[in-house]
């Protein structure tokens, strides 16, 4: 491990920290769901306290121009957790699977945020779903199509699974329909994935799956050539340039960290950025500070939170703190520093050639990282 910065400070001239920008109960809760719309981050359902088997049936409104979260009065909604959700057509929140407090559904519901209802989406002929779903991804393809990996098993069974399913959507008809992909993957729940562009001479489309698991190897979990994923990822120039001046300066580890899960991922440009979550590696302090990588400091730590990306800008909202029981009411924004150096970690994703084998390979600095521990943040 390298020598750490002090936390919310800086080393050496470089270094990075957690901004706080709102602090509110209504954030306080763990394995929801937060997902940007319109400009603002919907969070839906999770376990407001440590211990907890039944979830939150509420939907939170934050907005993080104002710094302000509402409860919005939606009529129709369910208690979730453990569940993921996708934005559909600008204005759906189509939330996937989760457990309800009784069992772990495979199930789609949606929130319509023009009328400001919830609608339980029914299944069309020929779905085949998968078994309850929980801790399991839900990646968005198309308005039309998202991309279900992993799970944990059944309420007797906690066995992970590899299984791929493929989402159809019928916003029109309110249906949705499940397809076992030909494929699968290493067994895993509460990791993450990335729906990242492959540049070179072939571009096109990768799926990360990131932790969930003891290996510390990302998997692809499906790809596609050049036009077939029409989806373009958030515009966030001035932190792309940011994180790749620091991939320029700072060393890298080709091994990423063992055993994380229940962390939070996001997309910035060509790279990845992985927060918190709950080690299976450690028999004590499980529950890490770490920007995709473990450091020996005491900090921000979080499990089953969510990051999402705003106007050039990272949040981090919810999550249970380093007990592993406690919901963090607080929301934080990321900033870097001007002057950069060594002392930020970051997963840094490109092409190392032309060959069909030449995949996304991570590259890891090894530097530990202050975080401040008060209150949603930004990157």
């Amino acid at each position: 491990m390298a020598a750490a910065a002090a936390p919310g400070g800086r080393a050496g001239g470089s270094g990075w920290t957690w901004r706080p920008v709102a602090c509110d109960a209504l954030l306080a809760r763990a394995f929801h769901s937060s997902t940007e719309l319109g400009g603002r981050f919907y969070l839906v359902g999770g376990l407001l306290a440590g211990g907890a088997t039944a979830p939150s049936s509420d939907t939170v409104l934050f907005d993080p121009a104002g710094a302000q979260a509402v409860r919005l009065g939606a009529q129709g909604s369910a208690p979730r957790s453990h569940h993921d959700a996708a934005p559909v057509d600008g204005r759906w929140l189509c939330i996937v699977g989760g457990w309800d407090g009784s069992r772990r559904l495979a199930a789609v519901a949606a929130l319509d945020t023009e009328r400001g209802a919830w609608e339980e989406w029914k299944a069309a002929p020929g779905n085949c779903p998968p078994a309850g779903l929980s801790s399991h991804t839900c990646t968005r393809l198309s308005d039309r199509e998202l991309l279900v990996a992993g799970r944990e098993g059944g309420v007797r069974t906690q066995r992970r699974y590899g299984n791929i399913y493929a989402l159809k959507l019928d916003p029109g008809a309110r249906t949705y329909c499940y397809k076992e992909e030909g494929c699968r993957t290493s067994s895993r729940s509460g990791h993450s994935a990335a729906l990242i562009q492959t540049p070179g001479p072939h571009p096109g489309h990768q799926l990360l799956l990131f932790g969930g698991c003891n290996s510390a190897e990302p998997e692809v979990a499906g790809q596609w050539s050049h036009g077939k994923i029409k989806e373009q990822p958030p515009v966030a120039p001035h932190l792309t340039e940011q994180l790749a001046r620091l991939v320029s300066s700072g060393k890298g580890a080709r091994q990423g960290p063992r055993g994380l899960r229940h962390h939070s991922c996001s997309v910035v440009g060509p790279f990845v950025v992985l927060f918190g979550g709950e080690s299976l590696t450690r028999a004590r302090d499980t529950i890490c500070n770490d920007l995709y990588i473990y450091d020996t400091h005491r900090g921000l730590k979080r499990v089953g939170h969510r990051t999402c990306l705003w106007n050039d800008q990272l949040y981090l909202l919810g999550g249970f703190g380093e007990d592993g029981r406690t919901a963090s009411p607080q929301g934080k924004q990321q900033e870097l520093y001007k002057d950069f150096g060594p002392f930020l970690p970051y997963l840094e994703c490109k092409v190392r050639g032309s060959k069909s084998d030449d995949i996304f390979k991570p590259s890891l600095d090894t530097k530990v990282v202050p975080f401040s521990n008060t209150v949603v943040y930004k990157f």
